[in-house]
């Protein structure tokens, strides 16, 4: 039996979705796992057991229902939002972004972003039919304010994304150049997306600016707050204008067992906040410890990560990789990314075997 799609079936599918790569997501299994940004602690096993026996009673034979209107009025109350501004929840800030395209997609619309950045923002335009534009950061990974206006001028997009902080940098734009950003970007009627994915181990945040501008949404996400397998984002902005994206989310977008976690992770936030304390107290160690090693070159974060330039990207990817310890090599990704790879900062015990495999992989 023949398992192969027909050609003439396949011209149903959009030419451009089959030229295009899928998000690739490597295999991790036996691996110290450093390659996603996630927050390698677990819950204490106490918290364990009161989180199983609160999911298990659950009507799981319901649609969900108004408890999830409870975890947007916590995530409001966490997050510090203002009045009058209201809070949309996605599957993941992969979703509020995909939804933003969708709700944006009119005649001759376009999104902008500076680059290297999250892949989703190009893919989920592309998906939907808006062009994107990408304006690339200067050598030392900051905005290249000159470049993002002249962009602005030009393409006059409906959205522009800018991460705060950067992935896979991890660092933390000027802000006065993300003002003006965002001032030339209000003054032509287009969007700005503020993608706070990193907060929880961030210096500074917009939240407390967010309020100067009507044009402004503000997003962020659960994953690396410490829940990543639960799949949850949020998108805080004015009322009116969130109203307007929310009407394309599908319902029940958000199941039972989600916003019930993530109720209990926020009842539970000093356990996070803890967890968070931890891992940038690591970065700092990293960095210190990267810089040491001969032809290495580590760049500032304000994220769960750490970008560094080393001398074949290849060569020690494969040589932690061999030692099993899994990174991201982002050398492909960008020019500016040459020989550079990403580390996400686990914990004492991971970080010590990432130091360790990396020494003897350079």
């Amino acid at each position: 039996m023949t398992t192969d799609v027909s050609p003439l079936l396949m011209q149903r599918i959009r030419q451009d979705v089959q030229s295009m790569h899928g998000y690739a997501i490597q295999e991790s299994a036996g691996m110290v796992k450093l390659d996603a940004m996630e927050n390698p602690h677990r819950l204490p096993p106490e918290l364990q057991k009161a989180l199983g026996e609160r999911l298990g009673a659950l009507a799981l034979n319901r649609y969900p229902d108004g408890r999830v209107n409870d975890l947007r009025h916590a995530l409001a109350q966490y997050a510090g939002m203002p009045a009058g501004y209201d809070i949309m929840l996605g599957n993941g800030s992969d979703e509020l972004i995909s939804l933003l395209s969708l709700a944006c997609d009119v005649p001759g619309a376009s999104a902008l972003a500076p680059l290297p950045g999250f892949v989703m923002y190009a893919m989920s335009a592309q998906l939907q039919g808006l062009a994107f534009h990408g304006v690339p950061l200067t050598a030392d990974f900051e905005l290249d304010e000159a470049a993002m206006l002249a962009a602005i001028a030009v393409h006059q997009p409906s959205i522009v994304y800018l991460a705060y902080p950067n992935n896979p940098t991890g660092n933390l734009w000027n802000d006065e150049t993300i003002e003006k950003i965002v001032l030339a970007q209000g003054a032509q009627g287009g969007l700005v997306v503020m993608d706070e994915a990193y907060q929880p181990f961030a210096s500074r945040s917009y939240m407390d600016r967010i309020e100067r501008h009507t044009h402004v949404l503000l997003m962020r996400t659960l994953s690396k707050f410490g829940l990543a397998g639960v799949r949850l984002g949020y998108m805080i902005g004015p009322k009116a204008l969130v109203a307007e994206v929310d009407k394309v989310r599908p319902p029940y977008n958000i199941s039972v067992l989600d916003y019930e976690c993530a109720l209990f992770a926020l009842e539970h936030a000093d356990v996070f906040a803890a967890q968070a304390k931890d891992l940038r107290e690591q970065r700092t160690r990293l960095q210190l410890e990267l810089a040491a090693l001969p032809g290495v070159t580590p760049f500032p974060s304000e994220a769960n990560m750490i970008l560094a330039r080393v001398p074949d990207a290849a060569k020690t990817f494969e040589g932690l990789k061999a030692r099993k310890v899994l990174i991201k090599n982002v050398s492909k990704m960008h020019p500016l990314l040459a020989n550079c790879l990403r580390l996400t900062v686990g914990t004492a015990e991971e970080n010590t075997l990432l130091l360790a495999a990396l020494k003897e992989s350079l």
